[in-house]
């Protein structure tokens, strides 16, 4: 057993579990640490979208009680049809560019000033979205979206298939500006993030698997702990956090670090991977 990769896993995992449902891209975390630690092959590009199914965990565990009360009025209930029936049409514009876009984006954008650039991009857009007017939002809870409110949110989700957009970041700040509040937009964007994770993960399982090997298990179950308990405490915190406060720190976050990789790429000062 290589402690070293194992050790590697683990970081990674706490990489993505902090960073999942924050603002702040976990994709373009992963790239950067991923970069400085040496493990950003082919195998671990695999391994980055799988363990996003140990961060998916911890908000089914977090939201239990809702998901559970959703199942079960399912059948019966019109609210429950029309939140099971929002996630669909929200799910789908991912599935579709996905399987479109997925290979070049992958190919061609997943690399460190791509990261950084995106990164800037984003902090500005946070900073626009928080100082709109609180009269532009129209949709209080889950229960009042409409299908064509869950499809914007949808579209703009597929923002996120460029490394460091951020999938929450786009889909919360997204949601705002659609006319989402602060709490329903959230609350959407991590029940969003089930089918999307989970689905990108097994397809990424299966259209890779023979880059992978029974020796790899201990690597992906060490992931998937690490990211399962950072995503659970990362969740709990920021559900606490939004109550009272904007996503202004994250957007400023975004741009100091974007800038922060820009100068180092370009100095040599740090060896990130390109």
């Amino acid at each position: 057993m290589d402690v070293v990769l194992l050790v590697k896993a683990a970081i990674m995992g706490v990489v993505e579990g902090l960073t999942e449902f924050l603002p702040i891209s976990s994709t373009g975390h992963l790239i950067l640490a991923g970069a400085l630690l040496g493990f950003d092959d082919a195998k671990a590009q695999v391994f980055d979208v799988a363990i996003q199914t140990g961060a998916i965990l911890a908000v089914i565990l977090v939201y239990w009680a809702k998901i559970r009360a959703t199942l079960h009025a399912l059948p019966s209930e019109r609210q429950a049809q029309r939140l099971a029936f929002n996630l669909a049409i929200g799910f789908f514009p991912a599935v579709l560019l996905g399987l479109l876009f997925g290979k070049a984006i992958k190919a061609h954008l997943f690399t460190p000033v791509v990261v950084a650039s995106t990164f800037i991009i984003g902090g500005l857009v946070i900073l626009w979205a928080e100082r709109r007017a609180p009269s532009a939002t129209r949709i209080h809870t889950l229960d009042a979206m409409t299908a064509p409110d869950a499809l914007k949110v949808g579209l703009v989700q597929c923002l996120a298939m460029v490394p460091g957009t951020s999938r929450s970041g786009a889909t919360i700040i997204g949601g705002m500006l659609l006319g989402l509040s602060r709490q329903a937009a959230t609350d959407f964007s991590f029940f969003l993030a089930i089918p999307t994770l989970i689905g990108a993960g097994v397809y990424s399982l299966y259209q890779e698997r023979a880059l992978l090997t029974v020796a790899d298990l201990p690597m992906f179950l060490t992931g998937l702990v690490f990211s399962f308990l950072s995503a659970w405490l990362c969740v709990r915190w920021l559900l606490r956090y939004i109550a009272s406060h904007s996503f202004v720190p994250f957007a400023y976050y975004r741009i100091g670090f974007g800038l922060m990789v820009l100068v180092t790429a370009s100095t040599g000062w740090v060896p990130w991977v390109d």
